[in-house]
Parts: C-alpha cells; structure tokens; sequence
C-alpha cells in the first residue's frame, strides 16, 4: 500500500448529506451520487474530478456523509444537493485497491503511519473513487485522504546542547 504526506487547496464539492448507519451506505451513497451528477448537469457545470464520500462517525455508531463531486466554486444547490468544501492544509493519502469492504484496512494504515510520524487528526477523512464500482472488485482503487498536524518540530537551542 502506498501512504504520502502532501499538501492539498480547499476544494469546493457539490454534496448530498445525510445521517445513515454503516447498512445503509451501500444503497445510499450511489443513488446520492446519480442525483449530484443530475443536479450538475441541470445547471450547466461539469465535475471537476472524481466522485468522493466524507464520513464523520457519531457516538451512536452512525455516520454523518456527504457525498458529491469537486466543482470550480460553491453551487446553489436545492432541495437535495447543497455546497461544502474539502479542507486544505497537510494530509496523509493511502490508496486502497480492493472490494470497499476492505477499506478498514486502509484506515489502520493510515493511523499507524499517524502515529510513527507523531501526527494528528485535523478532521475527518474522505475517500476519492477512481473506479466504479463494476468489474472486478479487486482491482477498485480508492484513496483515503486523512487531513493531519505534523509533529511539532522541536527547535534547536545551541546552549542547551553544550
């Protein structure tokens, strides 16, 4: 699996949320993404790249998802889809190629690689789908951005040293 630190912009996404336990998301989460692509399509704008899903889990093991696409600038939206932005800064990416069943796997990775590098949380993570989900399940890649602070880098004091 390949994990890297590396520096995003904000980017703005046309979303559909809702709160959903983890047995509805499978069903949820592609008709959201038909209704997103509709709403775009209605209003003249093209997808600014691929289709993404950011899930904040709740103390009552639900998730609060959003789910859409990037977009050039905030949309209007309706009474379905509504604008929200991905956050820039620092992020760790780890991509995931298998069944999204298996997409746990990837999230322990990503919180080792947190903790061998002393980071933290700043938020909650998304997944970018670069394939749909047809075909073989095996080859889906998926990549699991986790917004993080690096460790504090400890300043160097010449006296102290001597």
């Amino acid at each position: 699996m390949r994990i890297e630190s590396r520096t995003v912009p904000a980017q703005h996404i046309a979303v559909m949320k809702a709160t959903l336990d983890r047995e509805e998301l499978g069903s949820w989460i592609p008709a959201a993404f038909d209704r997103v692509v509709a709403y775009l399509r209605a209003i003249g704008i093209a997808p600014r790249g691929m289709p993404v899903a950011r899930y904040h889990l709740l103390p009552d093991h639900r998730f609060d998802v959003e789910v859409g696409f990037p977009v050039d600038a905030p949309v209007a939206g309706d009474e379905h889809v509504e604008p929200s932005v991905l956050p820039g800064g620092r992020v760790v990416v780890a991509w995931h190629i298998g069944p999204y069943e298996r997409l746990g796997e990837t999230y322990e990775a990503v919180d080792e690689w947190l903790k061998a590098q002393d980071g933290v949380r700043t938020g909650d993570a998304w997944e970018v789908y670069h394939d749909p989900p047809t075909d073989d399940p095996q080859f889906w890649r998926t990549e699991v951005v986790q917004p993080f602070t690096p460790a504090a880098v400890v300043p160097h004091d010449p006296v102290a040293s001597t």
